[in-house]
């Protein structure tokens, strides 16, 4: 069996991050840009989040394909257990903040744009329901530092002391 995972595999789990990354700076820059910026940067924020949510359907699918590459030296069963449940939280957040973004706008009543085009009012505006739907959005987003901090420090970890070749199974090249 193999050591690496996927090409593709291993271009969508960058290629995520690099967007996880722009959602976030996007959000973060909305409010320290000037007024007439600010629209266009939370729009960038929701595309960046809009491609967040494709990428990872895109690597679930991937997922089943192709089986993950068995780490040498093998885990303990508590690091595997903690691994295949942080993986699923990863995704489990990075497909929910977006559908929670969405439903946001939706009933906040804003007009927003995915790709240049202006996504149409589908639902009847609440603030209540906006308000209880951003924050969980919020919530959520802001846990993801967490936990993304924790999937870093575990790879980070997994290399440089206990030596094994988690991390280089995700590293492009040979």
């Amino acid at each position: 069996m193999k050591n690496r995972y996927s090409l593709s595999q291993i271009t969508l789990h960058w290629l995520t991050l690099l967007m996880v990354i722009l959602t976030y700076s996007a959000i973060l820059l909305s409010d320290v840009v000037p007024d007439e910026d600010r629209t266009l940067v939370k729009n960038l924020h929701f595309n960046f989040g809009l491609s967040v949510w494709l990428l990872m359907l895109l690597r679930l699918w991937l997922r089943q394909r192709h089986p993950s590459p068995v780490i040498t030296p093998a885990l303990p069963k508590w690091q595997a257990v903690s691994a295949h449940s942080l993986h699923w939280l990863i995704y489990l957040m990075f497909l929910s903040l977006p559908i929670l973004g969405v439903l946001a706008q939706a009933y906040g009543g804003k007009t927003w744009y995915f790709l240049g085009w202006q996504v149409p009012q589908w639902v009847t505006p609440n603030s209540q329901a906006r308000s209880l739907i951003k924050q969980a959005h919020e919530l959520i987003a802001t846990l993801g530092y967490f936990v993304i901090g924790l999937h870093t420090l575990a790879a980070l970890y997994h290399h440089y002391i206990r030596h094994d070749d988690t991390l280089r199974r995700m590293m492009p090249g040979k």
